[in-house]
């Protein structure tokens, strides 16, 4: 087993004791006139960002450090895990104006 931790890294381990700590909340991103949506309150690492694309496009939520990338066709929902905490730069891989940004707490 230390050997899956060590290989897996910190990152897993604080998914887990969020969760299992009742800390993880859920937070929307609406994505509707090409643009994400903003609002959301403060983020925590294991909280699960909900991702809901209302536009007739695809789109993608893609962060920029490579710890997310959600495909999303129109109309679609899909579920990201936040990882780890820090500023988390994420853009549409089809649409380089829509550009965003999370900010993960520990």
């Amino acid at each position: 087993m230390p050997r899956l931790v060590n290989a897996l890294g910190g990152a897993v381990l604080l998914v887990l004791a969020a969760i299992q700590q009742g800390h993880a909340a859920e937070h929307e991103i609406r994505i509707k006139g090409m643009a994400f949506g903003s609002g959301i309150g403060e983020l925590k690492v294991g909280d699960v960002i909900v991702w809901r694309n209302d536009d007739m496009f695809r789109h993608t939520a893609t962060a920029r450090d490579g710890s997310f990338d959600v495909d999303l066709p129109p109309k679609s929902v899909r579920r990201t895990t936040l990882a780890r905490p820090g500023a988390i730069e994420y853009h549409c891989r089809f649409h380089r104006g829509m550009v965003a940004r999370l900010d993960v707490r520990q």
